[in-house]
């Protein structure tokens, strides 16, 4: 069952279209979220899914009530902002009880309210420290606990991690989730980070210029990007350009040639001859070969190159290849150990890549 739903939402900014004709629905108790660059509309959807911003057209229904026009405090919704919000002259207790007082909640509900939502993030005993006094990783738990006090229909998150430094948000990502998971809350999270999208997210929708060019489940969109936008935006992707030659095993396969003249396999997705097409390549989707038997077996999708940037990374070496006109960037094990500048032969899986088409 659909909590939210967003139906042909619009919002211009003057000649700016922010948001065009976005739809979606986020199921109950599930993690749904926007993802997409700046500027792309995630952050304005979000608003006026809070009632901050009044869309020009479109529909928002919560549990099916219409909600589009209601006033943000009426709406049921908790919202955690990218840099917290918390009010710096207050207490923990404070900042929780702020939303309820204005209520007029009976202040013995209030504190019991307040132990519940603290013990729910892992802060008991916080109620007396004011924000300055506490961590980020912190700040950004009472920041969630505050939109979870009101037992909200729905929580929105406007990047809540973006502020933390790297190892940080790896770890609130987790936590975030087991939290989410164990209120069975549903959740709307913006976000540009791709690896956190993938890694909360039931339901993912990205956006591009105010419109959406894909929803679905994290691995589908990881698997099947609908294009080479979304190839490129959801993972560290490579891509060489061309079109579709003829096709191979039944239409099973096709065959690329690039604009540089290289032929590549891959699968066939209801291509066309002549079609127009981007070929994307995944870091992992690159095997090196040394093994002159190998070379001997393959006799498609072998290309010869040459390390132009190598970076050791600790357990792993980034490199970058240069092969034809195309820059292919791939990881391997550090005792690989190829350096600028050496020549390399290495294997496309046809299984591996992914033909997408180009716009």
């Amino acid at each position: 069952m659909a909590i939210l739903k967003v139906k042909n939402l619009n919002k211009h900014f003057g000649k700016v279209k922010a948001v065009q004709e976005v739809s979606f629905e986020a199921p109950e108790g599930k993690v749904l979220s926007l993802l997409g660059p700046s500027g792309c509309g995630k952050t304005t959807s979000l608003r006026c899914i809070a009632g901050f911003e009044n869309p020009d057209s479109g529909e928002i229904y919560l549990d099916d009530r219409k909600i589009t026009h209601i006033p943000p405090e009426k709406r049921g919704i908790g919202m955690v902002f990218q840099n917290y919000a918390l009010w710096p002259h207050m207490t923990v207790y404070g900042n929780l009880a702020f939303g309820l007082q204005i209520r007029k909640v009976p202040k013995n509900e209030i504190i019991k309210k307040i132990k519940r939502v603290l013990g729910m993030v892992q802060l008991e005993g916080y109620e007396n420290r004011f924000p300055r006094q506490m961590s980020g990783g912190q700040q950004q738990r009472i920041a969630m606990a505050r939109a979870l006090v009101f037992e909200p229909e729905i929580m929105l998150l406007d990047e809540p991690l973006s502020n933390l430094d790297a190892q940080l948000r790896e770890e609130m990502r987790f936590e975030f989730t087991e939290l989410q998971k164990k209120l069975g809350i549903t959740a709307i999270y913006v976000t540009h980070d791709q690896a956190e999208a993938l890694v909360i997210s039931d339901k993912i929708v990205i956006l591009n210029q105010g419109k959406i060019v894909q929803s679905g489940t994290p691995k589908e969109i990881f698997s099947h990007p609908r294009n080479k936008f979304v190839a490129g935006f959801i993972a560290v992707t490579s891509f060489m350009d061309g079109k579709v030659d003829s096709f191979a095993e039944e239409k099973k396969k096709i065959i690329i040639k690039t604009d540089d003249g290289l032929t590549i396999q891959g699968n066939n997705n209801h291509f066309s001859i002549e079609q127009r097409v981007s070929v994307a390549i995944r870091m992992n989707a690159v095997d090196f070969i040394k093994d002159e038997d190998e070379i001997a077996k393959n006799s498609i999708n072998l290309f010869k190159g040459k390390i132009i940037q190598s970076s050791y990374l600790g357990n792993i070496v980034d490199y970058k290849i240069s092969t034809g006109n195309w820059i292919v960037r791939t990881n391997s094990e550090v005792k690989t150990n190829f350096k600028v500048g050496d020549e390399v032969t290495f294997y496309l899986p046809p299984e591996k890549i992914i033909v997408t088409s180009e716009k």
